[in-house]
């Protein structure tokens, strides 16, 4: 369900011109490097978590319901106390079998409640830690559905007033989630991906096309310093995606999601920029 969310873009003139010049003239940046973790449950492992929170400043960890378990998530936070790591809530359709990637037809009622609900677990399981929940990120078809369902954004929003005043929200800029979140009082942090193609009206090329993936380390860290520097990514076709991200997203199943992170942290740090949490 990646191509569901769209993003407003700005294209340039012939549709293929170059970026904008990353040279920053000196100027430092703060950026925030999250990624989706937590999401092994049982004997089924998924990525390299020990090592993942080494590198970001925070985590989105899973909470039960596309992956994940109460020991997966106690681990997950104690591994966030250990690393100075900010915790968030990474809740998801109730769908293991398709790992939180595919729609399901939940009315925006219960799509709030079980987000709720998830937000819920976690933070039980980070006081257990000694930690807390500082903001949620939906995952996967949860994510472009609060995105781009007015309604079921509403909803969730309110909840979450309700349930964790103070809580921040992090996703996709622009998006109806961006707009209830607004309404409801809710601080909201704007995410752009740097392990995921973009298509040129802005959505996420979908993960069944051969460019869905960015899996060489030092593409990404190219893509990250782009992101920093200019606000923006270059879309396949090289028109300009503008995002004005606050954070910058791997996910943790990425094949070498590991090198993936240590080259873009380095390349960030050698250009000078400061990662620290958004939360």
């Amino acid at each position: 369900m990646d191509d569901l969310l769209r993003i407003p873009v700005c294209t340039v003139a012939d549709g293929h011109g170059p970026p904008p010049a990353r040279d920053n003239g000196g100027m430092e940046h703060a950026i925030d490097l999250n990624a989706d973790l937590g999401e092994s449950y049982g004997a089924w492992r998924m990525g390299d978590d020990a090592a993942m929170f080494e590198v970001v400043s925070s985590a989105n960890v899973a909470c039960g319901f596309h992956a994940g378990d109460p020991l997966t998530m106690h681990r997950s936070a104690r591994l966030a106390v250990r690393h100075g790591v900010v915790l968030g809530a990474h809740p998801g359709y109730r769908d293991r079998a398709g790992f939180g990637r595919r729609a399901l037809d939940v009315s925006a009622e219960e799509l709030a409640a079980e987000v709720v609900y998830q937000l819920g677990a976690l933070a039980a399981v980070a006081r257990a830690a000694g930690t807390e929940v500082r903001y949620v990120k939906a995952h996967g078809a949860l994510y472009h559905r609060l995105g781009a369902d007015r309604s079921a954004a509403a909803a969730t929003a309110a909840a979450l007033v309700a349930a964790a005043p103070g809580i921040v929200v992090l996703g996709p800029p622009e998006s109806e989630f961006e707009r209830a979140a607004a309404e409801a009082g809710i601080r909201y942090a704007r995410e752009a991906f740097i392990d995921r193609g973009y298509l040129p009206d802005g959505r996420l090329v979908p993960r069944d096309h051969p460019d869905a993936l960015v899996e060489d380390p030092m593409r990404a860290a190219d893509r990250a310093l782009e992101l920093v520097e200019t606000g923006g990514i270059a879309a396949a076709d090289g028109a300009r995606v503008e995002l004005a991200p606050d954070s910058l997203c791997l996910h943790g199943d990425t094949p070498g999601s590991v090198g993936i992170a240590r080259a873009v942290r380095a390349a960030l740090a050698e250009a000078g920029h400061d990662v620290r949490p958004f939360a």
